[in-house]
């Protein structure tokens, strides 16, 4: 049976359009997927996003399981500060990529994606057992609405709800606050590329008037429910990943363009694998193709070059600011150069696709846009 979000029954009042996504069933798009896109890119947009997980990392050694089972060192993310990294099997291939906001001592919050809550918690418990680590991972995920307010107008929304500065709240900070009078884990992430936070909203039944205050808050600037139609486009406009696609199958940091993420400074389960992958180099590497003529690429089609099999899209779309298909997939080495033009196998045909560097829509996208 599917889960639902607690805000299920007030997203069907909206006139939501429902998707199946990971186990959950959750609204695809409220209007147009490119309005939601364009509103998000252009002023502001709320999302439900309570389909992803909330895992408490508690004990007096938190810290240290963290730093062992993901590719950050945690001791060098401070108390009320978050971090993306991603948690690895011993060869090196990515489990699930998260987020964990540290959010006082010894108390850390990790997010893992959709369906991976107790997979991610399983392992963690597991590891902290191995190795001694006095820590323990909670699932509490059922305990939590996640909602995220996104677009350039996000602060400006969210401001009128809260008496935190959030001018104070820097990239990647959290704190607790209070927002539309409820007691709020506050986050300054996202996954679209844009100005934005998230809200971790417990206990579940006080998120519904969280989220029509936030609407009436934004109502200026024409704020919109936004489904996981324009999340899906929105995040590859910017080249984020999504765990489903871009880790389908097994593949390490090395390989899906998270080599910046890794702090190679401390230990960590996959390490050695990861060591002896970048020594010897020949493995597939996430590239970002643009396609020159007309075609919407998507995930599972194939890449050629002089009509031989180069690679694999992992995720593809029609990009609402472009108005051109776009794709990352993983292809061979030696295929990375920005220009190369190669083929995208779509529905049988060839559609010329050029490489490209990240991200498709650039910063200052808005203000071109308008100008």
């Amino acid at each position: 049976m599917l889960k639902r979000s607690p805000l299920y029954p007030l997203h069907k009042k909206l006139g939501a359009k429902f998707t199946e996504f990971a186990g959950f069933e959750m609204p695809l798009q409220f209007t147009s997927i490119k309005e939601e896109h364009l509103t998000v890119r252009e002023t502001v947009g709320l999302f439900d996003v309570s389909h992803m997980s909330n895992v408490w990392v508690t004990g007096r050694e938190a810290e240290k399981l963290l730093s062992l089972t993901t590719i950050e060192d945690a001791s060098r993310i401070k108390e009320e500060r978050s971090q993306y990294t991603a948690i690895l099997r011993e060869d090196g291939t990515i489990i699930d990529d998260v987020i964990f906001l540290h959010i006082d001592k010894d108390r850390y919050m990790v997010i893992p994606n959709a369906g991976m809550d107790e997979t991610v918690t399983s392992w963690l418990n597991e590891k902290a057992e191995e190795y001694n680590i006095d820590a323990e991972a909670t699932n509490v995920s059922k305990d939590f609405v996640i909602l995220a307010i996104q677009g350039p107008k996000s602060r400006d929304t969210l401001q009128k709800l809260t008496d935190v500065d959030l001018n104070t709240v820097g990239f990647f900070a959290c704190r607790y606050a209070n927002v539309s009078g409820e007691k709020c884990i506050l986050s300054h992430t996202g996954y679209t590329g844009e100005l934005g936070f998230e809200l971790q909203v417990t206990p579940t039944d006080v998120a519904k008037h969280i989220f029509m205050d936030i609407l009436e808050a934004g109502k200026e600037y024409n704020i919109k429910p936004i489904g996981l139609g324009a999340r899906d486009t929105l995040r590859l406009e910017k080249c984020f990943l999504l765990a489903g696609n871009e880790f389908e199958g097994g593949h390490t940091p090395l390989e899906a363009m998270l080599s910046w993420a890794i702090n190679w400074d401390h230990d960590f389960i996959g390490k050695e694998a990861l060591i002896k992958q970048k020594e010897e180099g020949d493995y597939p590497r996430l590239t970002c193709l643009e396609c020159i003529d007309k075609g919407i690429p998507r995930h599972g089609c194939e890449v050629e070059k002089n009509g031989e099999k180069i690679g694999v899209v992992s995720s593809g779309t029609m990009s609402p600011c472009l108005n051109k298909g776009i794709a990352m997939a993983y292809l061979n080495p030696g295929f990375q150069k920005e220009g190369l033009e190669v083929d995208i196998i779509i529905r049988g045909k060839p559609v010329k696709a050029k490489v490209v560097k990240p991200p498709f829509v650039k910063q200052d996208w808005l203000k071109t846009h308008k100008s």
